[in-house]
């Protein structure tokens, strides 16, 4: 069976402040022309269709037309949603669209109840895994402790309960939007770091023939059988060296796998250049950037008169504009913006408590600023998806 792994597609989001639901629209034809052209017999869709919980109008159109796309080829879809998507919403009519071979799977007590398809070889069972905000599923799943491990082994073992009464020879794909220990981030993805520890084992996926992943937006192999697809577009200038693309995976009678990426058409490069303005603006080197979508971080000492109009002269198509003067790290003037970069909300807490009292908290203490932080991101999805 021909599967065409995808994610991430997040419709109607825009790339700092550019729209790009053209060049999403784009994809989708780039999607179903591969479908068509190179024999797929499965689609699936792993998580964040959407951008967020209520996309726009323009974003649901666009969803709509690739569903109608889909199934006037053919071919089946698997679908889950992501943490960016309100799974109920995305989840509506699904019974009748699957009767057109499209098939939602947004519901966590549904995990360990398959797609089937068949092919020359028998079934291949499909799950969808979609995203599980632990807080919010603990009870569904049964476990003390809500964290993403947890629930996600869980899942899975729903997953092997269901395979191990199949005909020998079934073969299996699972769906799931997660952040797998070994994978790659960028600065585009939605934190969902629970407990303190976002991350979770591939072995979590031990069992199956293939995991579909997506939530990372870099294309990546965390095993031969666990890999994520990346976001078809790039969405942060974290994504500049990134080959945006597909996996198209065959899986033969046996359960093997072979996967070749396919390349996603991009309508502009990113390009992340850094230097002085006037360096920025007389280096020969950087002509092959003058028609990429620019971030341009600024090393001047003193911030010169207009930086984003002159550069833009040369680099019309300047997007992010970031001023990082190159000074000592004991210098009073390094911007707090830069001491926080890249800790998480717990550390930043706990270094505040070391900053009022002298010294940080205790590990009771840590427990109670993560059920704290735990407790303030499952209110925040509760309030979501209810709006």
């Amino acid at each position: 069976m021909k599967l065409l792994h995808t994610s991430d597609w997040h419709l109607g989001r825009a790339f700092h402040r550019v729209a790009m639901l053209g060049a999403q629209a784009e994809f989708i034809g780039h999607l179903v022309t591969t479908v068509r052209e190179r024999g797929v017999d499965a689609v699936v869709v792993s998580g964040d269709v959407y951008d967020r919980a209520v996309p726009p109008l323009a974003a649901v159109e666009l969803f709509d037309d690739a569903l109608h796309r889909l199934a006037d080829l053919g071919v089946p879809t698997v679908m889950i949603s992501g943490n960016h998507d309100s799974a109920r919403r995305l989840g509506v009519g699904a019974g009748l669209i699957g009767r057109a071979g499209i098939h939602l799977r947004t519901e966590p007590s549904a995990c360990g109840t398959p797609v089937v398809l068949r092919d020359d070889f028998g079934d291949v069972a499909f799950y969808g895994l979609p995203y599980l905000e632990p807080a919010l599923v603990k009870d569904e799943f049964a476990v003390d402790r809500p964290g993403h491990e947890a629930v996600l082994a869980a899942a899975m073992d729903r997953v092997r309960a269901d395979l191990a009464t199949r005909a020998g020879g079934t073969r299996s794909v699972v769906l799931a939007h997660a952040f797998v220990t070994g994978g790659e981030a960028s600065d585009s993805e939605r934190d969902i770091t629970v407990g303190g520890v976002a991350a979770v084992p591939a072995g979590v996926f031990d069992g199956v023939d293939y995991a579909a992943l997506g939530h990372l937006h870099g294309c990546q192999t965390i095993t031969e059988r666990v890999r994520y697809s990346g976001s078809p577009l790039p969405y942060s200038f974290s994504e500049s060296d990134h080959r945006k693309s597909m996996w198209l995976v065959d899986l033969d009678a046996d359960g093997a796998v072979t996967a070749e990426r396919v390349d996603c058409p991009v309508p502009r490069a990113l390009a992340r250049i850094r230097g002085t303005l006037e360096e920025l603006l007389a280096d020969p080197g950087l002509a092959r950037h003058e028609e990429a979508w620019v971030e341009a971080t600024l090393t001047d000492p003193v911030r010169p008169a207009d930086p984003m109009a002159r550069l833009a002269e040369r680099f019309p198509h300047t997007l992010s504009l970031v001023f990082d003067p190159e000074r000592a790290p004991d210098d009073p003037d390094v911007s707090y913006a830069q001491r926080l970069a890249g800790r998480s909300d717990q550390e930043i807490a706990e270094d505040f408590v070391a900053h009022v009292r002298g010294a940080g908290p205790d590990e009771r203490e840590q427990g109670v600023l993560r059920d704290a932080f735990d407790a303030v991101r499952a209110d925040e999805a509760v309030r979501e998806v209810a709006r």
